[in-house]
Order: C-alpha cells, then sequence, then structure tokens
C-alpha cells in the first residue's frame, strides 16, 4: 500500500545517527567557514531526500527568526539571499530596506524530523549590507568578527557554556493570553531535584535532553530547578559564536516541545511572582593555543581572569540593560529570591554578579550570574568579553572591588545609565546604541512605571520575544 510518507520520503534520521553526525561536524569549528562549505554543499547537492534548510539569524534583541529556502533554489543562489529588513524591529529603514544573508556553513546542523519535519538541515547565516559588508547591526557578525581578530592577533579562544532556565506552563501559547488577574499557570507544583519521572516537567526534560543530545549539545546535567514547573539542561562549553547559536536553538527547542504537550515553554525572568525567575547564568573563559588562561594553581583563578572580570563589574550598570532588556527582567533581580542584583564578585555568595565555581585546570572559568534568559546571547557576549578585555589592557578597573553597590533595580534606571555611558558608546557605535534604546523605551513606555507586586500585561505581551504585529496594535 501506497502511504503518504511512501510518496514523500524525505530524509529522517535517527538520533543515534544525529548525534554523531552532528558531533562529527562540532568537532571540527577550528577548522574556517570554507572547509565546510566544500565539505557540506556537495552533500546538498547529491542528497535527494534533503528538500530545504532552514536558516536562521536574530533582530537586535536577539528574537530568533527563520525561513526555509528550498534546497535547489539555496544552492543556485547563495551568493544573493535577500530579505526585507524594514520588516525586522531594529533593522534597516524602509527606504534601504533590502539586506542579504550570507550562509555560515560551519554552523551546519542535522535535524530530527520529529521536531522540524523531515527533509530539513539547518544553518546560521550572517546578514549584510546590500554591497555585501557585514549588517552594522547583526551582533552575530559583529561576535564573529571580534572573535576572530582575538583569535589572530592574541591566539586567543571564548569559552562560554550557559545555564539556561526556563519554566514550563499549563496550555499552548500561554503568554499570548495573559491574564493579569489569573497570571500564568503552572504545570506542576513539583520543585528542585524531586519531579516525578512521569510528571510533565519530567516527560518534557527528557525530550528536550534528547533533542539536544541529537544536536551535538554534550548534555552534562538535566533538571527541575528550583522554582516550581522550572527547568534547566546543561551541556558542555563551546566557542563564544556557537553558544550563543545553541542558546536561541535550545530555546526554540523547548518551545516546540512543550507545544506538542499542549503547554508552553516561558523564558520570562520572572512570569510569576513570589517563587525565583529564570536566569542564564554565564560561563565564560578564555583559552590561549589550549591552555586555560583562567586556572591558576596557586589561587581559585588567575590574575587575568581577576583583570577580567572586574572589568565586567567595572562597567556593570552600563551594560545591564544589555544583559537585562525587558520590563520583566527588572523584578527577577530581587534580594528576596537569591538574585544576583550586587556588583561584586564572590566564591558563594550568590547574590554576587559574579561567582568563581571551583574548578580545575580545564573548568577553571567565570560565572556572570545576573543574566536574563531574554537577552541577546550575541550582544551580551560581545559586550562581556568586550568588557572583560578592556580590563586586560587597562589596569584601572579595580576600584570597583572596594565599592557595595547594587544593579539598576528597574529598566528606566537601566536606559539612564546605558545611555550616558561612554563605554556603550565606544563599543556598539551611536546608531545601534539609539536603535537599541530605542527599542528598550518603545516597551518600557507601555508600561506602569512602577513594578508594583503583579506582573502587569504590558510586560508579558510587548515582550520582544513574545510580541506580534497584532498584539503590539493592541495597545
Amino acid at each position: 500500500m501506497i502511504t503518504d510518507q511512501t510518496i514523500r520520503n524525505f530524509l529522517e534520521i535517527s538520533y543515534a545517527e544525529l548525534e554523531k553526525l552532528n558531533l562529527e561536524l562540532k568537532r571540527e569549528r577550528y577548522q574556517n567557514e570554507e572547509y565546510f562549505r566544500k565539505k557540506l554543499r556537495p552533500i546538498l547537492e547529491n542528497n535527494d531526500k534533503i528538500k530545504a534548510v532552514t536558516v536562521c539569524f536574530a533582530d537586535l534583541e536577539g528574537k530568533l527568526l527563520m525561513l526555509d529556502y528550498n534546497k535547489n533554489f539555496l544552492l543556485e543562489s547563495e551568493d544573493n539571499l535577500t530579505f526585507d529588513g524594514s520588516s525586522i524591529k531594529g533593522f534597516s529603514s524602509q527606504n534601504q530596506s533590502d539586506l542579504r544573508l550570507k550562509i555560515d556553513w560551519s554552523s551546519f546542523r542535522w535535524l530530527p524530523s520529529d521536531i522540524f519535519g523531515p527533509g530539513k538541515v539547518l544553518m546560521f547565516a550572517d546578514v549584510l549590507e546590500q554591497d555585501g559588508t557585514p549588517y552594522k547591526s547583526d551582533y552575530r557578525s559583529l561576535l564573529k568578527i571580534f572573535l576572530n581578530e582575538l583569535n589572530k592577533k592574541e591566539k586567543l579562544t571564548v569559552n562560554v557554556s550557559p545555564e539556561i532556565e526556563g519554566i514550563l506552563l499549563k496550555d499552548t501559547d500561554a503568554e499570548h493570553r495573559f491574564d493579569e488577574q489569573k497570571g500564568l499557570e503552572l504545570v506542576t507544583k513539583g520543585g528542585y531535584f524531586n519531579s516525578l519521572p512521569q510528571d510533565d516537567l519530567r516527560l518534557f526534560i527528557d525530550k528536550v535532553a534528547e533533542v539536544k543530545r541529537a544536536l551535538g549539545y554534550e548534555n552534562e546535567k538535566d533538571h527541575p530547578e528550583v522554582a516550581p514547573a522550572q527547568f534547566e539542561l546543561n551541556y558542555k562549553y563551546t566557542d563564544a559564536l556557537h553558544a550563543a547559536d545553541q542558546i536561541l536553538l535550545y530555546k526554540l527547542i523547548c518551545r516546540q516541545v512543550a507545544k506538542s504537550m499542549g503547554c508552553t515553554a516561558t523564558f520570562l525572568p520572572k512570569p510569576k511572582m513570589n517563587i525565583n525567575g529564570n536566569g542564564m547564568h554565564t560561563n565564560i573563559s578564555i583559552s590561549k593555543n589550549g591552555k586555560n588562561m583562567f586556572y591558576d594553581k596557586k589561587d581559585i583563578i588567575s590574575d587575568y581572569a581577576k583583570d577580567f572580570l572586574t572589568s565586567i563589574l567595572y562597567h556593570a550598570k552600563d551594560i545591564c540593560l544589555i544583559l537585562n532588556p525587558s520590563v520583566n527582567a527588572y523584578r527577577r533581580l530581587d534580594p528576596k529570591y537569591e538574585a544576583p542584583n550586587e556588583i561584586k564578585v564572590s566564591e558563594s555568595d550568590r547574590s554576587a554578579m559574579i561567582r568563581i565555581p571551583i574548578g580545575n585546570e580545564q573548568s577553571a572559568r567565570i560565572e556572570v550570574r545576573s543574566v536574563a534568559p531574554d537577552c541577546n546571547p550575541y550582544l551580551e557576549l560581545f559586550v562581556l568579553v568586550k568588557a572583560g578585555m578592556y580590563g586586560i589592557n587597562n589596569k584601572n578597573t579595580k576600584s570597583v572591588l572596594n565599592k557595595r553597590e547594587k544593579l539598576p533595580g528597574n529598566i528606566y534606571d537601566a536606559i539612564r545609565y546605558f545611555k550616558k555611558s561612554k563605554f556603550i558608546s565606544s563599543i556598539m557605535g551611536e546608531e545601534n546604541k539609539n536603535k537599541y534604546v530605542s527599542l528598550k523605551e518603545q516597551s518600557a513606555n507601555r508600561c506602569p512605571k512602577e513594578l508594583g507586586s503583579l506582573v502587569k500585561l504590558g510586560e508579558i505581551i510587548y515582550h520582544h520575544e513574545i510580541t506580534n504585529q497584532y498584539l503590539w496594535s493592541k495597545f
């Protein structure tokens, strides 16, 4: 009997084979993009079961954007992939709308067909101007250029491993249908380490872990977090650029798996009051010719690392709007819930902005704790590494260690520090700085100025990862 599946017969690969294929590509990421292009383009050309390429990029606020190209069209038009940038918030103006996409072949991933559909593979792309130069507001491109310069000039590699927390909610599209009086309903009351094996939360975590493993994340541990219905699935560090790609894919996977279960995975920093919020602790180390520059066998961390982290603290107020980019993010910085809102470093105090975990020669690192999961990961890492390297090259940032200050407690104060920051102007440029702050002000102005004790409608439906044209028009 001829079935729908036998008629189509598109590519479907087992999870075990997917893991093998994706890890093989991951191990070769030290190679340049042209190496991957020469290796992978013939595979696309010759594999009749691949029908489409899912191409991903991000807007200025870090919202993942995707489009599927017919495989043959992409191969024929690889050097002329264009899109309307004026339709994306924070990108080009209407009179200069056309932008280009340049495929990054080193980001190639084989995909699980039950999540993405059969016959598809995925790659990220960099956004280019009409003349082919990197687009000035695409922080994937800017992060890549900066990291390549560090590697070329100083032989440095930035390694990153994020710890991304989310909360599983009842019902699909729960954020879009948010009711101030009812709030968001959690899928379970279970919390840290004690979710039963067949609870919806545990089933969700297990499925997400399988997908991550298949995509080559190299899982480490998966568990419910402190808050009820909260989850965190940890995985191995990788280079900073592909770590940022993985953050966006991780959130996409969680949302898709949740939807298939009739639920919603939310990465709002504080979707519900009186429980712990969602963070994205960002672990960073720097290696040079394979040697961890943050390790010191005589101390918990090297002087090099101390200069790096001290500079992040020195610029903490300036960069807070990038690490915590939404009205809702400032609810999370509440000291009653282990909030990392103090501009200090500590080995154990979880209120500190930066923690130094126990480590060895391989794992010595810093953990930047005051990062919300709704930030733009490319912009976040661009700014954190820029700030850290400023401290390596300038030894005038240590005065911050003698102060006891807190991060801004609301988005309006964060915007004020961001606007007046010469450091932000120097690394982002005035045009990007103004674009970014304009987007943040637009959202903030649709919310009550005082946070209060109730999560408000505006901070949910006008959130940059949730809103769409229809919701935005309801103001």
